[in-house]
């Protein structure tokens, strides 16, 4: 009768099973699946793009402007004056009114500078931009 007794014991305490490690192991398989499965599909797909007759001259123009740690503003590589960035801007919108601007700002330029670059795109009517950044 003792054995019994401690057989059923024993089956009492196997018939719970421990799932946390298991769920471990699938949450790290899931994320690594997660981060590698763009990477094998980009290899994998092969699209080849048709070509067309016409083409769609309208592009979308990005205006260049730098603001330097010293506060100077550059278009394109070449310092500028506040008119000559208002004029460009605003002949940039006049070729095409989808035009954007992408600002590059020294990492010690001041704040004012910065914004004071994109007050004159603003006023002269340019209100799409960007600020670049290093990843």
């Amino acid at each position: 009768m003792a054995a019994e007794v401690d057989q059923s014991s024993e089956l009492s305490e196997m018939s719970s099973i421990n799932v946390t490690p298991f769920v471990d192991v699938v949450l790290v398989l899931l994320i690594i699946f997660i981060v590698t499965a763009p990477t094998l599909l980009k290899d994998a797909i092969e699209v080849k793009l048709p070509k067309s007759a016409s083409v769609d001259t309208k592009s979308i123009q990005s205006i260049g402007i730098t603001v330097t740690q010293s506060g100077q503003i550059l278009l394109a590589g070449k310092p500028v004056t506040e008119e000559a960035l208002n004029e460009a801007v605003k002949a940039a919108l006049a070729a095409n009114p989808d035009a954007n601007a992408i600002i590059a700002a020294d990492r010690e330029a001041r704040h004012g500078d910065v914004v004071r670059a994109i007050d004159l795109i603003k006023s002269a009517g340019l209100n799409r931009f960007a600020l670049q950044i290093e990843r």
